[in-house]
This record gives structure tokens, sequence and C-alpha cells, in this order.
């Protein structure tokens, strides 16, 4: 890869049956999987809550919030990714957290590395592509921060 080329550092992150590909700059810190119990009557998609630097985070299930199950990972495998938030409220939800699957892995990507594909996208899927051979999803981040703004209110 000559210098010239502009890459952006990325994180691939396993969730049930699919990863999400997010760019590194969008992730506040990677911590261990732990969470407080969500309670009665929460939303489909509430994992739980993460004490995370003074702040009560909800934990998304992303695979719930996009229609599909709420996976909790076994064996010590998931971790909580948080995310700095980019909406319209970010000073109301300046963080937010999605349990993983697996550990997220870094990856230096192109925009020619990169291919944009057909697929049938979930509330929560912004769009499907191709990296080096393998799928990955780009989540829709105003849809999910939505979601965690509504679970205020």
């Amino acid at each position: 890869m000559n210098d010239n080329s502009q890459s952006l550092s990325c994180v691939m992150i396993p969730m049930s049956g699919r990863q999400l590909l997010l760019p590194n700059v969008s992730i506040a810190e990677v911590v261990d999987y732990a969470s407080s119990d969500a309670g009665a009557n929460t939303p489909e998609w509430l994992v739980g809550y993460l004490d995370w630097r003074g702040l009560q985070l909800p934990v998304i299930s992303y695979d719930a919030a996009n229609g599909g199950a709420l996976t909790v990972p076994g064996d010590n495998r998931g971790r909580i990714v948080v995310l700095n938030t980019i909406g319209d409220h970010h000073k109301e939800v300046p963080f937010m957290a999605l349990v993983t699957q697996g550990i997220p892995s870094q990856a230096r990507l192109t925009e020619e590395q990169v291919r944009k594909l057909e697929g049938e996208p979930g509330p929560a899927d912004l769009m499907l592509v191709e990296v080096e051979g393998e799928n990955a999803w780009i989540p829709n981040l105003e849809y999910l921060e939505s979601l965690v703004l509504k679970s205020r209110h």
C-alpha cells in the first residue's frame, strides 16, 4: 500500500451470525462483558446497564434491535463496545453500548477494499458491504441512538 492512499482504522465486531464494521473513531472503549439486569418492562433490545465512567449506559443487543433474538454471549467470549454517539441528541446520550459475541478485531481499510453489496437490511442496518472477501454490516447508529433516547423517556 503506498503512503498516498487514504486508509481508515476500522473495527470488525462479531454478532450472532454476522459482523459489524465501524470506524475506530466511533468506539470509546471495549470492556469485558458485564452488565446489570435490564429488569422488567424494558425494551426487547435492552440487555442491561453498564456502569462506565460514572454513567449508566444501556447495553444494546444489536441482534434484538434488528428484529432478531436477544443473544447474551457465553464462555467469556463477549465484550461490550462503548460507542460515541453521532446524532442530534449527542448531549443527552453521549455514549451507548453494544454487546458483542466475540472479541472485536482491528483493520486498516481503504475505499477500494470495501464494496457495497445488495442485502435486505434490518432496521438497525445501514448497508451490507464486503471487506476482503467477508461480509459485514455497517450499523445505523442514529437508529440505535433513537432507541436509547426513547428508552430514557
